[in-house]
């Protein structure tokens, strides 16, 4: 092989999926490695004419590398367009400047708005590693960004993407929940209604992040949800709403990659989530939005103090970019629903729409409070008036027909899979059902698969307050190979179950 130059090498596709992180592989020989100083962990930047990319530097010490080629990851590859063999040029980057604002921010000196558009801007055109990330969002983590932070985060995420507009459309609707409850899938439902009543509620929805599912995992296992920006602009223009997955049309690129990081960090804040929420809404072309927040012991939100607390922020922020918000409370004690896991929970919804006597009520009505307050908010009707005019939308069928159409201008409905491996948990003594921890349910379903296996996940067969008998199932694991059911039931049976079952006080 011909010696391609001491910073040029070409390029070899290793098929490692690195969860999204860009990452490249030398040979701890290489001659590059040696005359850049590049070592484990650097940065280096990676271009093929044009086309550049900054990734993290994998030394390999073993003869399956060659020191005459580099490696690219599955991440590295596909954003930088390569081909196999092609020859890269290899450098250092230039040096991050903006990272010592997180430096600052650690020892107790408030971002300003300059410093958080460097850092989002760098962020979002991936000059931060996964480690400089991680402390971009524990420097923010907690009580510690103020709302002139907040609002600064929300702009700098903002202007680091797309933002839409919807020409025509005076009023543009949508909503989200800030998580922390299994279930709750309200989404599919709100987005029906509204679009059935003649409202336009282009939806953009997250996966997972420390959840067993965000509304696009469960969507997809219904339609669809990887649209650009065009298809979701054909279907919200010939169908009025559409739900999708965001990631997909880089509206918040910066968060997108915030999301990455914080996800094996199993942990938010205030200040980001609030950003998050806001600036996806604001790049989406929203106008009018409404902000579930459950409240409950074993919810994200713990204490109606709390929740007071992110309801001011999230106001706040709102009215400085320019939002009309309605945040609703709700009752975060349980979940919502019976199905925990992707397709379980688009069970659920599917039920829902229907009009299926056997659907969760609690859905239901979950479902009928908050698309009743956004036809209020959009003043689609009159106060007092909403949940009435979305219960007559949803028994009619006509927002089953809508859900229905907006499925197929996705892409085809399909009907969720179901899980081949099931393991029913059931009550040791006869009592009343006095607590269910969601987290601790949460935990179990991801550990059964979800959701990365869509059919993964919990079924939930009581409620708070049920009266049960000893012996009778509480709620069943599901799981997509033998593997995961026993991980999870062995999680199950190290501490004290999910749901409490005693005499009640």
């Amino acid at each position: 092989m011909n010696d391609p130059g001491p910073t040029r090498l070409p390029l070899r596709r290793l098929g490692v999926d690195t969860y999204q992180e860009p990452v490249i592989y030398m040979h701890a020989d290489c001659a590059v490695c040696r005359a850049e100083g590049f070592e484990a962990q650097s940065r280096i930047r990676i271009a093929l004419g044009e086309r550049a990319i900054i990734a993290t530097l994998n030394v390999i010490r073993s003869e399956w590398l060659s020191p005459h080629e580099a490696a690219l990851s599955e991440a590295a590859w596909s954003a930088l367009a390569a081909h196999e063999g092609e020859l890269a040029t290899l450098s250092h980057p230039e040096p991050l400047e903006s990272f010592s604002a997180v430096r600052a921010k650690i020892y107790g000196h408030p971002f300003s708005a300059d410093a958080l558009q460097a850092i989002i801007g760098d962020i979002s055109t991936g000059r931060y590693s996964a480690l400089e990330t991680a402390a971009f969002i524990t420097a923010c983590a907690g009580r510690n960004m103020s709302l002139d932070e907040s609002i600064a985060l929300t702009r700098a995420m903002i202007d680091a993407g797309t933002r839409l507009q919807w020409p025509g459309h005076a009023i543009v609707v949508d909503k989200h929940c800030i998580g922390g409850l299994p279930g709750n899938r309200t989404t599919p439902i709100v987005v029906a209604i509204a679009a059935a009543f003649g409202l336009t509620m282009p939806k953009t929805s997250s996966r997972a992040i420390t959840s067993p599912a965000g509304t696009a995992d469960t969507m997809e296992t219904l339609a669809p949800v990887d649209l650009d920006l065009g298809a979701m602009r054909r279907v919200v223009e010939h169908e009025g709403g559409c739900i999708v997955w965001g990631g997909a049309m880089a509206l918040s690129p910066a968060d997108d990659l915030l999301i990455r990081v914080e996800r094996p960090l199993d942990f938010d804040s205030d200040g980001q989530l609030v950003a998050s929420v806001l600036s996806k809404k604001v790049a989406a072309g929203s106008t009018h939005l409404i902000i579930d927040i459950p409240v409950g012991t074993t919810a994200k939100v713990r204490t109606s103090e709390a929740a007071r607390a992110l309801e001011v922020r999230l106001q706040t922020v709102a009215i400085a970019m320019g939002l009309t918000v309605r945040i609703v409370q709700t009752n975060g004690d349980q979940p919502v629903g019976r199905g925990i896991g992707p397709a379980l929970e688009a069970r659920d919804v599917l039920a829902v729409l229907q009009n299926d006597p056997a659907a969760p009520p609690d859905l239901r009505e979950h479902a009928l409070l908050l698309s009743g307050t956004l036809l209020e908010t959009a003043d689609a009707v009159g106060v007092g008036q909403g949940t009435l005019a979305a219960a007559k939308v949803l028994g009619s069928g006509a927002a089953w027909r809508k859900f229905l159409a907006i499925c197929e201008a996705q892409g085809g409905f399909r009907m969720p899979p179901q899980a081949t491996h099931r393991h029913e948990i059931a009550a040791t003594q006869p009592g009343q059902v006095l607590a269910i921890d969601n987290r601790r349910l949460a935990r179990a379903a991801k550990l059964a698969g979800a959701p990365s296996a869509p059919a993964a996940g919990i079924d939930l067969h009581v409620r708070l307050g049920d009266s049960i008998a000893a012996g009778q199932p509480l709620f069943t694991l599901q799981a997509g190979n033998r593997g995961e059911l026993e991980y999870a039931r062995a999680y199950l049976a190290s501490a004290p179950l999910p749901v409490r079952v005693g005499a009640p006080s």
